[in-house]
């Protein structure tokens, strides 16, 4: 496996940046390069990054937080544009076992070795007490003869799925090349959800039970307005509740009367906040429902332009060897 790129998604959180950094650094099957896209960090992110000694890194700060997806979709496209064959992407609050690369990499050999299709590889993640999170869906994809084929490489402790998270996922350029970029205008919650299941609908992804890492702050449990309280996060559920109805329509062949069951869960909820007496987040429900009927996002090729991640727009800084490299937008400086 050649020319492997770590991309790491990071707004606010340094500390826990330089814990994943760490985690990242110290892989039995070290990265080629790692490119870190900063989502207009106002902590000092940037002068940490800059402060410290990483080789072969890049930073991409961008001028205005653009969400997850956005943030996401911005660094598949630098890697991608900057040549990379394989992209290991994940959040900021993600710690990697010293051999979750090296494992990945292994499990890639071997289904290619069987003449195994895949279209992405997944780490297995725990919370902070081993709980296991951010759990796939099992591939329902059948084999020539019509039995579904997720046994088939059971005994080498990977599991054939079609929707995961950017939690430790590793990709090919080619998945690239042929499904394009996370869609960005989903801004955030869902977007690893639609691309996941956009490039499985032929092939499977594969989790590798080998390949560990811990998932910070997952204590909590799944996504749910019913149990977050914080004022900074409530208005983002209405992209949750738009994004999910969006992804059902798109993605109903994979089961019949999607629509209908998920636009009745969501209408469910909006009731049940309003037995509550929570009539602000009932109404940001009703928000993204009301938001989810024009919602028709655009998806982008790996090899498109944007005015925010145009490759040919940065400057490159190069230090001495084994010093990072330093990659800036020219515009690299938030809003006011």
């Amino acid at each position: 496996m050649k020319n492997v790129t770590a991309v790491i998604l990071t707004f606010n959180r340094k500390e826990l940046l330089r814990q994943c950094l760490d985690a990242v650094y110290a892989q039995t099957r070290p990265c080629d390069s790692i490119i870190v896209v900063d989502n207009a960090s106002t902590d000092g992110t940037r002068e940490m990054l800059l402060a410290d000694n990483h080789p072969q890194l890049a930073i991409f700060t961008l001028p205005r937080n653009i969400g997850a997806s956005g943030g996401f979709n911005t660094g598949f496209r630098l890697a991608y544009q900057q040549g990379a064959e394989y992209l290991w992407v994940m959040d900021d609050d993600v710690i990697p076992r010293p051999d979750a690369l090296q494992r990945l990499e292994e499990a890639e050999e071997l289904l290619k070795s069987e003449g195994i299709d895949r279209a992405f590889l997944l780490s297995k993640a725990v919370t902070e007490s081993g709980s296991v999170t951010n759990t796939p869906a099992v591939s329902s994809l059948s084999n020539r003869i019509g039995y579904q084929s997720w046994p088939q490489v059971l005994e080498h402790g990977l599991v054939p799925v079609r929707r995961a998270t950017f939690v430790s996922i590793l990709l090919h350029r080619a998945t690239l090349e042929r499904h394009g970029l996370p869609i960005s205008d989903m801004f955030i919650w869902g977007e690893d959800t639609e691309f996941t299941m956009r490039v499985t609908r032929d092939k499977p992804g594969f989790m590798v039970g080998k390949s560990q890492v811990m998932h910070l702050r997952q204590e909590s449990g799944p996504i749910s307005i019913l149990t977050n309280n914080c004022p900074g996060r409530l208005g983002l559920y209405r992209h949750h509740i738009r994004n999910k109805i969006f992804i059902a329509r798109k993605y109903r062949h994979y089961q019949k009367y999607l629509v209908l069951q998920e636009l009745f869960k969501i209408t469910g909820l909006f009731f049940k906040l309003i037995g509550r007496r929570e009539f602000k987040k009932a109404g940001i429900v009703f928000q993204g429902m009301i938001e989810s009927i024009s919602f028709y996002p655009r998806q982008e090729a790996a090899d498109a332009s944007t005015e925010i991640a145009d490759i040919n727009r940065l400057e490159y800084k190069r230090k001495a060897p084994l010093k990072p490299m330093i990659v800036m937008p020219e515009t690299a400086q938030r809003e006011s």
